[in-house]
C-alpha cells in the first residue's frame, strides 16, 4: 500500500494531467476539421492526434515540441485529405500556451507546494512551458523538459534525468512520487525505472483520448481522478503524520 507521507518530491507530467490538453487540441484543430465536408469526431481526432504525435516524438527527439507539432498537424492534414499551409500547422505548434488549466490544478499545486517539493517532467519546449506554466500559478522546484533532455517520454533517458534531478535536490528515489495522467508516457516507463506513482484519470476511466493505449501492463500504484483529491489526500497523510511524530 502506498503510504503518501513517505514522499518529499512530487514530480508531474504537465499536458493532460495540469493543463487541459485535449481542449485545447480541439480548439486549435477546429480550423483543419472545418476544412472538411465530415467533420471527424472529436475521439476520432484526438487518437489520430495520439498516433502521429507519439510516431513524431520518436522519429524526431531533438525536435522542440512546438515545432514537432506543426509537423503533427501536417501529418493530420494528410490523413484527413485537407490542405493545411505552413503558417497553419505553425500556428498549431504556437497554440500550446493556449491550452487551458484543469480548473484544480492551481489551488491544488498550491497545496502540495506547502508540503512537498514540485518538479516537472514533460514533453514540452521551455519556451512553451512558460506559458503554461502562467496558468498554474505556482513556482517549481526545478523544470525538465523534452528539449532540455533531448528525448521525449516514454524513452528512459527522460526519467533517468528526473532522478537524478531528484537527487540534486537532496532526495533518492524512494522519496520520489511521480504524478500523472498518461499511462503510455508516464507510468510504464517511470515504474521500469522504479519510482512509485500516482494516475490522475482526468478521463475517468475512458481509453483513447491524445495518448496512445500502453502496450504493457502497468498498475499505478494508486489512482485518483482529479489533482484537488490528491492534494487533499496527501494533506491528509501529512498531518497524520505530524501527529504521530
Amino acid at each position: 500500500m502506498l503510504r503518501l507521507a513517505d514522499f518529499k518530491l512530487l514530480s508531474f507530467d504537465c499536458y493532460g494531467t495540469l493543463i487541459d490538453w485535449e481542449t485545447g487540441i480541439l480548439a486549435a484543430l477546429a480550423p483543419l476539421a472545418a476544412k472538411r465536408s465530415v467533420q471527424p469526431p472529436p475521439e476520432a481526432l484526438l487518437e489520430l492526434y495520439a498516433r502521429l504525435e507519439s510516431a513524431q516524438e520518436a522519429e524526431t527527439p531533438a525536435l522542440i515540441y512546438r515545432e514537432l507539432l506543426a509537423r503533427v498537424h501536417a501529418r493530420m492534414s494528410a490523413e484527413l485529405g485537407v490542405a493545411a499551409s505552413a503558417s497553419e500547422n505553425a500556428a498549431f505548434g504556437a497554440s500550446i500556451g493556449a491550452w487551458p488549466a484543469f480548473p484544480d490544478s492551481p489551488g491544488a499545486l498550491a497545496e502540495l507546494k506547502r508540503d512537498f517539493k514540485l518538479v516537472i517532467l514533460s514533453n514540452v519546449d521551455r519556451e512553451s512551458f512558460r506559458a503554461s506554466n502562467a496558468r498554474l500559478g505556482v513556482e517549481f522546484d526545478a523544470v525538465l523538459t523534452a528539449q532540455d533532455i533531448g528525448s521525449y517520454k516514454p524513452d528512459p533517458r527522460n526519467f533517468a534525468a528526473l532522478i537524478a534531478k531528484a537527487a540534486e535536490l537532496g532526495h533518492p528515489k524512494s522519496e520520489l512520487l511521480h504524478v500523472a495522467q498518461s499511462l503510455y508516457h508516464d507510468h510504464v516507463p517511470a515504474q521500469r525505472a522504479g519510482l512509485s506513482t500516482v494516475w490522475i484519470d482526468r478521463r475517468a476511466g475512458k481509453g483513447g483520448g491524445a495518448t496512445p493505449t500502453p502496450q504493457a501492463e502497468v498498475r499505478p500504484d494508486a489512482r485518483y481522478t482529479s489533482l484537488a483529491a490528491l492534494a487533499d489526500a496527501m494533506a491528509t497523510a501529512v498531518a497524520k503524520g505530524n501527529r504521530n511524530a
